[in-house]
């Protein structure tokens, strides 16, 4: 079966009853129907939240053969439960680019997913669409206000940095110009679209701790500078209280329930390579609150998702894992060793050995924030005993706890076993994670520390945009603040073609991006895009729903 029939051949339980077992007063819930559900934010408690186990899963780096990351954190969650560990999965929603993309959707595979399937991978309830919302109102009372002429801020239309959003990949709205038509059409300008799991709006929910932060939050984004050279925030044109209205929602995090009917929330749905990669605080605060493990996850490789997990995240919560899970394939480590994509499926245990460098990297890359690592090997059915035991040795050899995670098979059966290495590592951390650089460090030597620590590069170049952008930067006041670098997911390197574990690399800095609201600076690294185009064959093609309303083609 596949992952759809797979989700649709398991009966939900009503969301009260997923409530019930987290303590959760069934008239607390907000109802989306019988098996998604919003929980309020009083339920968060701080004290609660401090005693938790909190469990990062990250990965090695990304490959076509797919590294189920999602997948692994279900099935640990549901391995926990199974070990009798109250243990609650807090997760990213999925974006519909992807969904209709390349990547398929995200909410697990096989027997450890998430469920109701097809609502998570649509709409669900309704959060991405309130962040495009707000994130276009302020893109309408921007150039309202400059073809304004009672109430005009003399906002100069060529340094006006917001965009649009929209929760799709098109490449068509990468660049595009407003404003045309005439005097009815307002003023004409360059601009463009990121997805929505890029815009600053979803960073800034995913970094808020209440309504009244996130407004706050809202009123900080910088727009662009006056005509005289002055800045122009959201707050000059009265955008925050509105935008927070449309988020009133949004900024809940939702209830479900996973395959072996344990407990799932998910909120906001930043992508790690052009954003922060990580559920909102306010979801991880929850399962910390309703949970005595809480099992979450960082986007693409330890290189993205994990490092700002930790140095912006965990930093601006307060919050420390107890353990880390690092996931890695045999197919994913064969291709890193050099083995064409089309021959993953064949035996070839040197083939994995040349591969072990990537994933050493990304060990000594998560080793350097001080918490305790476990590697989930996730098994693929073309994995031959051979090879799993080459790699589980080599991790022994290395003095990493490992084992196999069979979740896509066997559900939290398959993780149980991973799951008592991951309470084992949790009772030995006895300290907090140690960030990478600290907010004193100039720009430059945030970039450079990252890096070197966590990438492996042996120097960082900054073009002659970006070094122009620093001293805009540093008028703001913004350089004491986290940088959250956006960067190709194919490579510990600025380039994607550069796969494995690669020496000797310099990292570029193309140009800088301010997210004052989200409180971070983004530079970017290479030809990274910040709003992704369809493949030659999207997902979308395969999608369909028949007259009884059964959807068939979601993965």
């Amino acid at each position: 079966m596949n992952d759809l029939q797979i989700a649709n051949s398991v009966a939900p339980r009503p969301i009260q009853e997923i409530a019930y077992r987290l303590n959760v007063p069934p008239d607390t819930l907000e109802l989306y129907g019988k098996y998604k559900a919003k929980l309020p934010i009083e339920l968060i408690d701080e004290e609660k939240v401090q005693k938790g186990n909190l469990i990062l899963v990250t990965a090695i780096t990304p490959t076509p053969a797919g590294e189920g990351k999602t997948t692994v954190t279900i099935g640990l969650n549901d391995g926990l439960n199974r070990l009798g560990k109250a243990s609650v999965a807090v997760i990213r929603e999925p974006s519909l680019g992807p969904v209709f993309g390349m990547k398929g959707g995200a909410a697990g595979g096989g027997w450890s997913q998430v469920i109701p399937m097809e609502d998570i991978n649509l709409h669900f309830t309704g959060d991405f669409h309130a962040i495009e919302k707000a994130n276009n109102l302020l893109s309408a009372l921007i150039d309202n206000n400059i073809q304004s002429k009672t109430r005009n801020l003399g906002i100069d239309p060529r340094t006006v940095l917001w965009k649009r959003s929209m929760d799709m990949n098109d490449r068509a709205l990468r660049n595009v110009v407003v404003g045309l038509g005439g005097k009815t059409g307002g003023i004409p300008r360059e601009t463009g679209f990121n997805i929505t799991a890029a815009s600053e709006v979803m960073a800034i929910l995913c970094m808020s701790k209440s309504l009244e932060d996130l407004k706050e939050r809202f009123s900080k984004i910088f727009i662009g500078d006056r005509f005289d050279g002055t800045p122009v925030f959201a707050s000059d044109l009265k955008a925050e209280g509105a935008m927070a209205t449309l988020m009133k929602e949004a900024i809940k995090p939702n209830l479900v329930q996973t395959l072996g009917h344990n407990p799932a929330i998910l909120h906001g749905g930043p992508f790690a390579n052009i954003a922060q990669g990580t559920n909102s605080i306010i979801a991880t605060k929850m399962g910390l609150s309703l949970g005595d493990f809480v099992v979450t996850e960082a986007g693409f490789g330890s290189d993205l998702g994990a490092e700002k997990f930790f140095n912006i995240k965990c930093r601006q919560a307060g919050l420390s894992p107890k353990a880390v899970v690092v996931v890695a394939t045999i197919r994913a480590l064969k291709y890193h060793g050099g083995k064409p994509l089309k021959e993953l499926t064949s035996e070839d245990v040197f083939a994995l050995e040349n591969g072990f460098p990537n994933l050493q990297r990304h060990l000594d890359s998560v080793r350097s924030f001080g918490i305790p690592v476990v590697v989930a090997v996730n098994v693929f059915n073309s994995d031959t005993e051979a090879e799993k035991k080459r790699i589980l040795d080599y991790c022994r050899e290395i003095g990493v706890p490992a084992a196999l995670s069979e979740g896509w098979a066997k559900g939290g059966e398959g993780c149980e076993g991973l799951g008592q290495l991951v309470v084992e590592a949790a009772e030995s951390c006895t300290n907090r994670f140690s960030p990478t650089y600290a907010l004193e460090d100039t720009v430059q030597e945030k970039i450079k520390k990252v890096a070197q620590t966590i990438y492996g590069a042996s120097d960082v170049v900054l073009s002659q945009t970006a070094q122009s952008q620093l001293k805009k930067i540093e008028k703001l006041g913004l350089s004491q603040i986290p940088i959250c670098i956006a960067k190709t997911q194919k490579s510990l390197s600025d380039n994607e073609k550069l796969i494995g574990r690669p020496q000797e690399f310099t990292i570029t800095i193309r140009e800088f991006e301010i997210a004052a609201g989200a409180g971070f600076l983004i530079p970017i690294a290479g030809e990274i895009l910040r709003m992704p185009g369809l493949p030659e064959t999207p997902s979308a093609e395969s999608v369909d729903i028949d007259e009884k309303g059964v959807i068939s083609g979601l993965f």
